[in-house]
């Protein structure tokens, strides 16, 4: 099964330029009014206009009154940066499910599902467990994004034949690499001497931003921005992409290195979201979707689209996992499991009726 072929005239016609950017616009100003939301909730709960003007002075540099520096101690040091924490790993999952689906032109590809966040858990687990990952603010993103990128590769090579990556093949191949890593992530963990950081270590697989801030903010914001800035500006070549290899090499696209690029930066930012915040899964599937409803499926407007919903909705998945229940912190994996588990199954059953009503 494939993502709908269209030619590139169709594709540009396929969605009003114009709603797509009103769309956009609508998302960015939903994206920061989250934030500001997101920053004012919590065991103590700002009013929403002294977050606002308080952010607003930390981003202009103006001085804080006496009376607000108590209430500033909790936006600027507890609260924004675990929010910007959230919105950067839903950006990066979400921009990494994008390329996946465009790049296997498969609907249900994601890093999650096929192994790649589970690979960057295993570098991570690995990084961690030797205590290489306190000597440098860099060697845990190192480590979960050559675990992602290996990842990433192996599954490409067993599961696309031809330039084609058949749907029963991918998930087949996922589960088998997500079993295979598990159970090495498992066999780490359990052969670690130190009770504490094995601990620590299964909370962190969990998936959760508690405890995050500035150091990790500034740690995966560079390997961030590294896979961003290129994918954007390969949105045409993924364009093409779903035209089919052979359409793509007479427009002039050197497909095995734009596959191998976008690959690459695909689990640059799935490694990169795992090092913050540990394995969360469905991001890349739930938010790619909804987000072509909005804007259509041109790549040159649904990857800054998908960039802002998935950081839109960890952030509000963060404001669930914190307050939800008063005395306990739900661990954020759990919550967009729940949420993209049957988002998954959904689409899984609409795509075997399609491919039914097509036989």
């Amino acid at each position: 099964m494939s993502m709908s072929v269209v030619t590139l005239p169709l594709l540009r016609k396929s969605v009003d330029v114009r709603k797509g950017n009103w769309s956009l616009a609508t998302c960015v100003a939903l994206f920061l009014g989250s934030m500001a939301v997101a920053a004012s909730l919590g065991a103590v709960t700002l009013p929403l206009d002294t977050t606002v003007r308080l952010l607003v002075k930390g981003i202009a540099g103006l001085p804080i009154d006496s009376e607000e520096r108590a209430q500033a101690a909790i936006v600027y040091l507890i609260r924004f940066p675990r929010v910007l924490a959230a919105a950067m790993v839903g950006a990066a999952l979400a921009l990494s499910g994008v390329v996946m689906q465009g790049l296997f032109r498969n609907p249900l590809a994601d890093a999650g599902i096929i192994g790649v966040s589970s690979g960057g858990a295993l570098g991570g687990v690995l990084i961690i467990s030797t205590g290489l990952a306190a000597t440098s603010s860099v060697a845990l993103p190192c480590a979960t994004f050559a675990g992602a990128l290996c990842t990433a590769f192996a599954v490409y090579f067993f599961s696309t034949r031809r330039g084609r990556t058949p749907l029963t093949t991918l998930l087949l191949v996922g589960i088998a690499v997500n079993s295979v890593l598990a159970s090495l992530t498992s066999l780490i963990l359990s052969l670690s001497p130190d009770y504490e950081i094995s601990r620590q270590m299964l909370f962190w697989l969990m998936g959760g931003l508690d405890g995050r801030g500035w150091t990790h903010v500034q740690m995966a914001l560079p390997f961030v921005f590294c896979g961003v800035l290129p994918v954007l500006l390969l949105s045409r070549d993924l364009n093409v992409l779903l035209l089919g290899e052979e359409t793509a090499m007479s427009l002039g696209v050197n497909v095995e290195l734009v596959r191998r690029i976008l690959l690459a930066l695909s689990a640059l930012l799935a490694g990169a979201a795992v090092a913050v915040s540990g394995t969360i899964g469905f991001v890349g599937l739930v938010v790619p979707h909804m987000m072509r409803l909005l804007v259509g499926p041109d790549h040159r407007l649904l990857i800054p689209a998908a960039a802002v919903g998935g950081a839109t909705f960890l952030v509000w998945c963060d404001l669930l996992a914190r307050t939800l229940v008063a005395t306990e912190e739900i661990r954020l994996g759990i919550l967009t499991a729940c949420v993209g588990g049957p988002f998954f199954l959904h689409l899984l059953l609409r795509e075997e009726r399609r491919q039914r009503g097509e036989g």
